[in-house]
């Protein structure tokens, strides 16, 4: 019998960027295959209103961009920005939907739908209110999808 010395154990993967939130990657795959970003809740709202909504933009193309890497299909970053700019309520009914269909995807049932866009009638309280909502439902997916932080 020989000596020879065990493997050299592998590196653990290399992290995700990371910004204001964290991005959290599923179990088994790899780090470019990011699922989303985590944000906190609390802190968005703050940026929002700190930033004159200059981090809602941010928000909106790093949300709409992981819901199409994630899904395969959707808005994108992009296309969701130049819907933000031209018109805004769009983004209330398409981003649950395309939550929605995240949940479906993963033979989940969802929390909302593009019903729930519907609180844009309520301005500032109904936005908030939207906006937690589609949040927390992100939040819950990208961690029930077997996702660990980063």
């Amino acid at each position: 019998m020989s000596d020879v010395p065990p493997p050299p154990a592998s590196a653990p993967p290399p992290l995700p960027p990371s910004g204001p939130g964290y991005y959290v990657t599923p179990v088994g795959r790899p780090p470019e295959s990011i699922g989303g970003a985590f944000y906190s809740i609390g802190l968005t709202i703050l940026l929002t209103i700190v930033t004159l909504s200059v981090w809602a933009y941010l928000w909106t193309y790093r949300t709409s961009e992981d819901l199409k890497r994630y899904n395969g299909d959707g808005l994108g970053g992009v296309l969701g920005i130049v819907i933000l700019f031209v018109f805004s309520p769009v983004l209330f009914f398409t981003i649950p939907n395309e939550i929605k269909n995240l949940y479906q995807r993963a033979g989940q049932e969802s929390p909302i739908s593009a019903v729930w866009g519907l609180w844009i009638l309520l301005p500032l309280i109904g936005w908030i209110v939207w906006y937690v909502k589609v949040q927390r439902s992100l939040n819950s997916f990208w961690l029930s999808a077997g996702s660990r932080p980063a």
